[in-house]
């Protein structure tokens, strides 16, 4: 079995998969990632893993891991299923190449566009000839709501709610049309561009915020949280066969 360890800046999600099949996803907090992945060692069988890290992890922390995992950090150089065409491939982000990975797996031979919906919005555009050209980053719905109350004085800080009205009524019906309303635009017509583009287009939502808004979209999209790990997973896989 393998294990996918992705780290992000407060917490740890992982999963254990048999093949491609996830059997189990944890999620904890970043402080607890070694206690908790022995206790998953000792609950299945692992033979491989894989770490993935957004943020900075330490050198003594990854030691640790090494002593009972056998792990691969994935970075720049790892072997991947795709051809790297992005300008500056050392400042990649690792998750942007795991989404590749498996766009390129699930939807051989197609255009694909994948949409990570989280703290940032990525877009990230791989063509039918497994060749990765890049995309866009632009901030996710929480930050939306934190930057319109951090630089006024008198804006609340709300939570995002389901648009029903794109006139707000009162300020903070404003804010959520204005929050909501400005990513599914800005998200419909980054695949409207991409269509007009390119024939054949698969899009893929994924990311912490996808229930919330693939029912607010109008576009065709196969939406999957697991889309990240599933990559992480199908790198692990093709690093074995070499």
């Amino acid at each position: 079995m393998n294990l996918i360890i992705d780290i992000g800046n407060t917490r740890v999600k992982t999963a254990v998969f048999e093949g491609t099949k996830v059997v189990e996803v944890f999620i904890f907090k970043k402080r607890s990632s070694i206690s908790e992945l022995k206790k998953i060692k000792e609950k299945y069988s692992i033979s491989h893993a894989i770490l993935s890290s957004v943020s900075k992890i330490s050198e003594i922390k990854k030691k640790k891991m090494e002593e009972f995992l056998n792990v691969v950090s994935l970075t720049a150089l790892t072997k991947v299923p795709f051809f790297n065409l992005y300008k500056t491939p050392n400042t990649l982000g690792v998750d942007r190449i795991a989404l590749v990975a498996n766009a390129v797996v699930k939807f051989s031979n197609k255009n694909v566009l994948i949409i990570d919906a989280g703290t940032c919005i990525t877009y990230d555009f791989v063509n039918s000839n497994k060749e990765y050209l890049g995309g866009a980053i632009s901030p996710g719905v929480e930050m939306r709501f934190k930057s319109l109350h951090a630089f006024t004085s008198k804006l609340p800080k709300l939570n995002a709610e389901v648009l029903h009205n794109i006139t707000g009524a009162s300020t903070q019906e404003s804010i959520n049309s204005g929050v909501v309303n400005g990513i599914i635009q800005e998200i419909e017509g980054v695949i409207n561009q991409y269509q007009n583009k390119y024939l054949d287009l698969t899009v893929v939502l994924t990311g912490g915020d996808t229930n919330f808004l693939s029912k607010q979209l109008k576009s065709s999209i196969f939406a999957n949280q697991n889309f990240l790990l599933e990559g992480l997973n199908e790198i692990l896989i093709f690093n074995k066969d070499k």
